[in-house]
């Protein structure tokens, strides 16, 4: 069997989508993360998770109590930083150089973040401009791990009148479709009340005009 594959950080490229999903749950939402969240996050099973997270653990990485929420370390952090900070230049590259659609880049970047070096996402953000956001209107980390506070919340807890949209969601290319097609992207102008079901709203972040 051939061995893992490794990034420049020494760990592998399951451990690294762990960290990177375990970072995307809790980003938007303050809430407590165990293995079933995480397991359904990366489409796989509940024991597979409680696995990598005893070996995520073990090179303390996570911090986790049996049946209890797993966080990062502060070196877990800064690893599933580095990841985001590849996936969206990657996802910016795509749509700015290579004409890909929002709705198309999500899935590239997964397959290519895990396969180049840190000196080219740092080439790459030299050559996008050093751009701030993804094409999500996600922040992209810097090189040191430094990410800028959003005052966002997600539109259906919005109680103003008009709101600015900071990101949306990228979980569901047909929405982003949709959302495009009805002119919803980062920094569009919404007035409320918005015609979205209640599921399209939770999908959209938002700040007051």
């Amino acid at each position: 069997m051939a061995p893992a594959r490794r990034g420049p950080a020494g760990l592998t490229t399951s451990e690294e989508d762990y960290l990177k999903a375990l970072y995307a749950l809790t980003e938007w939402e303050d809430a407590e993360v165990g293995t079933g969240a995480l397991a359904d996050q990366l489409g796989l099973s509940p024991a597979s998770a409680t696995a990598m997270v005893q070996k995520l653990a073990a090179k303390e990485l996570v911090n986790h109590v049996p049946r209890g929420a797993i966080t990062l370390s502060e070196t877990g952090r800064r690893e599933a930083l580095r990841m985001v900070r590849r996936h969206r230049l990657l996802e910016t590259f795509l749509r700015d150089e290579l004409g890909y659609g929002w709705d198309e880049v999500h899935d590239e970047a997964e397959a290519l973040e895990h396969t180049v070096t840190d000196r080219f996402i740092n080439a790459l953000d030299a050559r996008l401009g050093h751009p701030r956001h993804d094409p999500h209107g996600d922040a992209i980390p810097s090189a040191d791990g430094t990410l800028p506070v959003s005052a966002a919340i997600r539109l259906d807890r919005f109680t103003g009148s008009r709101a600015v949209i900071d990101r949306i969601s990228d979980e569901d290319p047909q929405f982003l479709r949709r959302a495009a097609a009805q002119g919803l992207v980062p920094g569009a102008l919404i007035d409320l009340p918005h015609q979205l079901d209640f599921i399209e709203a939770s999908l959209i972040w938002v700040r007051k005009a």
